[in-house]
């Protein structure tokens, strides 16, 4: 099946150091660029992450300090890579949940500010959750017909990128409109439904430092807009401020914005903390 797409569609992988976001680093980066043509781009970077690799991670990945030693840092490549994926969506197997929040911290430590809430974040692991509830491996069986094992070496961004592309497919496929009799097992292949289809929780801010939260009105129950949606406010997720309005927060307690970012908080908890604030500003 072709990608219904009306702009372009980054289809990646990571592999990194380890799962922490503030002091883990990206060791390799694979991505397939579709273009609403139908045309693909690829490439395959490994990355210098300028701290030594574990030995579990080598085990689990092959990427050796050798391999790295000569290769670029994330800083070096980030300019052209945010050239590369500017008005792109982007697609990935658990990438809400790591590979995006990692992208984002590492282009804000390179000074790039790459606004993803602007991107539709399409994840081919919760989509393949909500419907069969499995891992990758047993995703590509399913949808592709064959064993992971048997096409790709396991733990490898590029060959995972390629694997998790052709699930993506598969999934359009199998729950096509007309295919499905369940209509809660239709999927459509658009990517305004699909990254909304992707969406597991209501963080503001990748971490889930900040959240979303109705409005609520006198009789309790949430307030709607013109459009008949709820009408929703950011919140503290943590802290002595947790499920309080951030803007109003920030207002009453300016010192707390000083203290989150100097703290050991993400760079994307501070960059979003610090559009709300600006963005009270303007409202002055």
């Amino acid at each position: 099946m072709k990608l219904n797409i009306t702009r372009p569609l980054i289809v990646f992988d990571l592999e990194t150091t380890g799962l922490d976001l503030v002091r883990d680093r990206i060791i390799q980066i694979s991505y397939i660029k579709v273009l609403p043509g139908g045309k693909e781009q690829r490439e395959n970077l490994l990355i210098n992450p300028c701290k030594p690799i574990p030995q579990e991670v080598t085990e689990l990945t092959g990427i050796s300090n050798d391999d790295v030693k000569e290769a670029p840092s994330f800083k070096d490549v980030a300019q052209q890579l945010s050239e590369k994926m500017k008005d792109c969506d982007f697609a990935g197997y658990n990438s809400n949940h790591f590979d995006i929040p990692m992208l984002a911290e590492e282009f804000l430590r390179a000074g790039i500010d790459f606004d993803f809430s602007k991107c539709r974040l399409i994840d081919a692991q919760t989509i393949f959750h909500k419907m069969e509830r499995r891992n990758l491996a047993a995703a590509y069986k399913f949808y592709c017909g064959r064993k992971m094992e048997e096409d790709f070496t396991a733990h490898r961004a590029d060959e995972d990128t390629e694997a998790t592309y052709r699930v993506l497919m598969g999934e359009l496929d199998k729950y096509a409109p007309g295919v499905q009799e369940e209509p809660d097992r239709v999927l459509e292949n658009d990517m305004d439904f699909l990254a909304e289809f992707s969406k597991q929780n209501d963080n503001v801010d990748f971490a889930g430092r900040i959240v979303w939260r109705p409005l609520l009105g006198a009789d309790g129950k949430p307030l709607l807009d013109k459009d008949g949606k709820e009408r929703r406010f950011e919140a503290f997720n943590f802290g002595k401020y947790k499920g309080r309005a951030v803007d109003e927060v920030l207002r009453v307690d300016p010192g707390y914005y000083s203290w989150m970012m100097s703290g050991d908080f993400t760079f994307n908890t501070k960059q979003v903390l610090t559009r709300i604030r600006l963005r009270g500003f303007n409202k002055q």
